[in-house]
Formats: C-alpha cells, structure tokens, sequence
C-alpha cells in the first residue's frame, strides 16, 4: 500500500504557486515578496544601540579629552594609590 497523499498536496501546491504564472507583474511581486521575508530584521533595540553607539563615538571626537587628577590617602596621611596614564594627543 503506498500514501499518496504527499505527492497529490505537493502537485496541488506546485499548481496554485504564483510563481508559475505567466504574467510577469504577479511573478516579480512574489519574488520580491519571498525576497523581503528572507532578509533579516532589526529589532528596536539592536537599531537604538547602534544609534547610541554612534552618539558616544562622535561625542568623544568632538568633545575635548578629560582630565581627572586622582589623589587618594591613608589615614596615616601616605599615599595610597598612584594612577599614571599617558597623556594622549587630540
């Protein structure tokens, strides 16, 4: 006994497919559909993050370099740390 069944969905399916037909308007509408689907899509927060990303990377070039002066002391009046970072050139 053999199913059938599969093959006579799929020849159906193969008939009513748009793509067959031979009016190019409906077939390059369904290519492009079937194109729009297979691309991949942004979130909001992936595109927000790259906006931000963008936001802070032309900040810090248009902004001038910040300078911090860090002293921290022991109770006893020593230095506690030293932090020594190069000086960088805008």
């Amino acid at each position: 006994m053999s199913d059938t069944s599969s093959l006579n969905e799929l020849a159906r399916f193969v008939g009513q497919s748009s793509l067959t037909t031979n009016d190019t308007v409906a077939h390059g509408a369904t290519v492009a559909a079937m194109a729009r689907r297979l691309q991949p899509r942004r979130s909001v927060g992936e595109l927000l993050g790259a906006v931000l990303a963008l936001s802070a990377r032309t900040r810090r070039m248009l902004l001038p370099p910040a300078e911090i002066d860090l002293d921290v002391f022991t109770p006893k009046g020593g230095r506690a740390v030293r932090i020594v970072m190069p000086h960088r050139q805008a």
